[in-house]
Order: structure tokens, then C-alpha cells, then sequence
């Protein structure tokens, strides 16, 4: 089991910064990928970053590519977002997600806010 934790969002003018934590307990260590997901109202959950392995090779939303950075601390057992240059299309819940083995696991999700 994977507990996901995540904090750092709230309420930001556009062009502002956050950086999303989210922290991974219980087996966590052999974790295979961790990412970041967002929904916005009325719209489907949508894959914003990743990061794979202990190595650290991510893959990008083309929307957040420039202004975005996800990294992992492996001794923390926590991910990142960096979020730069935000935009009000920004607003979402952004969820943790981590994949061990076969299981899939999230996190509750917290809110992102971008005021134009």
C-alpha cells in the first residue's frame, strides 16, 4: 500500500509560481513512476508530468512544457511540481499519482487556483 499526501496549492494572479509537494508513504520505496494529474470543472483528468524510476526521466504535458518542472527527492520519498508562468486555464485539482508494480495510486487532490 501507498499513501499520497500532496500541499502547495492555493490561490495565485496569473503569471505567479506555486510548487506542489506530494509525499509517499508506506511502500513507497520501489515506487516505478510518480506524476502529476489535473481536472478542471466539467473536464476530463489529464496528465500533466511525469518522472520514472530513480533516474529521474519525465515526460511533459505539451501545455506545461517550459513552465512547469517535476522532480523527486528518492531519500524523501516526495515529488514535486514547479509551476512558473501560470495561466487562469491552469485552474484545476492537481492529483499525485504513483504507480508500484501494478497498482495505481492517488493522492486527494489539491486545488489550484489562477486569477487573470
Amino acid at each position: 500500500q501507498v499513501q499520497l499526501v500532496e500541499s502547495g496549492g492555493g490561490l495565485v494572479q496569473a503569471g505567479g509560481s506555486l510548487r506542489l509537494s506530494c509525499a509517499a508513504s508506506g511502500s513507497s520505496s520501489s515506487l516505478n513512476a510518480m506524476a502529476w494529474y489535473r481536472q478542471a470543472p466539467g473536464k476530463q483528468r489529464e496528465l500533466v508530468a511525469a518522472i520514472v524510476g530513480g533516474g529521474g526521466r519525465t515526460n511533459y504535458a505539451d501545455f506545461v512544457k517550459g513552465r512547469f518542472t517535476i522532480s523527486r527527492d528518492n531519500a524523501e520519498n516526495t515529488v514535486y511540481l514547479q509551476m512558473n508562468s501560470l495561466k487562469p486555464e491552469d485552474t484545476a485539482v492537481y492529483y499525485c499519482n504513483a504507480i508500484l508494480h501494478t497498482m495505481v495510486y492517488w493522492g486527494q487532490g489539491t486545488q489550484v487556483t489562477v486569477s487573470s
